[in-house]
């Protein structure tokens, strides 16, 4: 794939970019080495100062670069914003926060004199270079995401973006250099993908961290295991929304239709699969069906736009086949599921109901607003069909039974479980999956500590 600013609401390319030769490559691997060597001495103090000034910055570029994101990959403008200034205010908080969250531990006395010694502690180190290999669905926040706790806990960090989005790839590596941060601290590689497996190999690159596809994590981590470095990955995710009788289906019905439709539906945490208990199935479908079908599909640019062009060809042909194969198989569409004329990569909000074990749909995950809905009997059920798949990334559950929380909360398999609301993210939270997935953590406590040298200092009498 090109390196290259392709618009996706009518495929035009404005705008190529040469692939990094060696020389330059080994340049900024070895400025990688040698800023570590001084950054990992700075102070929490310092970082936190370059960070927050950085957050300032970004929020006041944020109509621009809120304009470069959807020109790259096609969400709309208001969301675009959202995005900007949600990562700057990930950034206030890790620069808040760190000092406290990397605080060394001190160990029971109990289990301290147990041990023979005087003082035992526990430091969280940093470890150097980090690779972060990023998708294009949120260009700005999976890279600040990582960005802002690599940088607070003293790592630097080396960025591969998506190819389709390098535009943005290269302002996060100027914002940072504005804020004050070293050249080395934040490098943009506009390398290609075939790249990434000689970075990783490199040894002065201590650890990856991965967003993305199921076939680019495993090929990370298989480099990675082979050359024994530690590894983050946030893949695929097909999450269930399940409305139990209980629920407010209003409500669950309109927060389905954001829940499906955010980012163009293309978001790894997007809801995909509603679930309705058979007691409220015919009412909430009548509700969801209607909110998809009165969504505004258009230009990204426009304001009244709720959804936008999948960010490229390839991509809706995807979504395209797997509608065609449910179609096929018998399921049957509510709303959408036909491709409009005219330029740009854009695919209605589709709701396709009938869905079975044999469709691919039901084992792979739709990458744009299509729907599919089940019909469950009872908890049991509804269980059954959200653990059927094979992501555990997020999920969704709509009940005001206390009991019927535990039990979701006991046995889904994810990540996540927001309870009356659809899946976010927050700085304060983990974030990450199980299952084809992905492994390990991202944002809160969890998150920063992902790549540090977890060190335990013993000191004798």
């Amino acid at each position: 794939m090109p390196i290259a600013t392709v618009n996706p609401a009518n495929g035009e390319t404005l705008e190529t970019f040469e692939a990094m030769d060696e020389d330059e490559l080994e340049r900024r691997l070895e400025l990688a080495e040698a800023t570590f060597r001084t950054y990992r001495t700075s102070t929490f103090a310092e970082r936190a100062r370059l960070l927050h000034r950085a957050a300032d910055l970004l929020d006041a570029d944020l109509d621009d670069i809120a304009r470069t994101m959807t020109t790259e990959m096609g969400k709309p403008l208001k969301q675009a914003r959202a995005e900007a200034a949600k990562c700057a205010r990930a950034m206030r908080w890790y620069a808040d926060h760190a000092a406290e969250l990397l605080a060394d531990e001190e160990p029971a006395e109990t289990d301290v004199k147990d041990s023979g010694a005087s003082r035992v502690r526990v430091r969280y180190r940093p470890i150097g270079p980090v690779l972060a290999v990023m998708p294009w669905n949120f260009p700005l926040w999976q890279v600040v995401r990582f960005a802002a706790p690599a940088l607070m806990a003293g790592n630097v960090g080396l960025l591969k973006h998506a190819s389709n989005v390098p535009q943005t790839a290269l302002y996060l590596e100027d914002l940072f250099h504005r804020a004050g941060f070293s050249e080395g601290c934040f490098q943009t590689l506009l390398i290609g993908s075939g790249a990434v497996d000689d970075v990783l190999r490199d040894e002065r690159v201590k650890a990856a961290t991965l967003t993305g596809s199921e076939p680019a994590g495993r090929a990370v981590a298989a480099t990675a295991g082979e050359m024994i470095k530690k590894t983050v990955l946030e893949l695929g995710g097909s999450d269930p929304y399940v409305v139990m009788p209980s629920a407010d289906i209003d409500r669950a019905a309109k927060i389905a239709v954001t829940a499906r439709v955010q980012n163009n539906g293309q978001s790894c945490i997007a809801a995909k699969r509603f679930i309705v208990h058979a007691d409220v199935y015919d009412a909430f479908a009548e509700r969801f069906v209607a909110g998809m079908a009165a969504l505004r599909t258009g230009d990204p640019m426009e304001e009244e736009t709720d959804v936008g062009p999948l960010a490229s060809e390839q991509g809706r042909k995807d979504l395209e086949e797997l509608v065609e194969d449910a179609k096929r198989s018998g399921a049957q569409v509510l709303c959408g599921g036909q491709r409009p004329h005219g330029p740009g990569w854009y695919y209605p909000p589709t709701v396709l109901a009938g869905i079975h074990r044999d469709m691919r749909i039901h084992r792979e995950e739709a990458f744009g607003p299509v729907a599919t809905l089940y019909r469950a009997g009872d908890l049991d059920e509804a269980i059954l069909i959200a653990n059927d798949s094979p992501f555990g990334l997020s999920s969704n559950v709509w009940t005001r039974d206390e009991a019927e929380v535990d039990r979701f909360v006991r046995d889904l398999e994810a990540g996540g479980v927001f309870v009356n609301g659809m899946t976010a993210s927050h700085p304060a939270f983990p974030f990450g999956g199980v299952k084809r997935s992905g492994y390990g953590r991202e944002l809160s406590g969890h998150g920063i500590r992902e790549f540090c040298n977890i060190t335990t200092v013993w000191q004798g009498a």
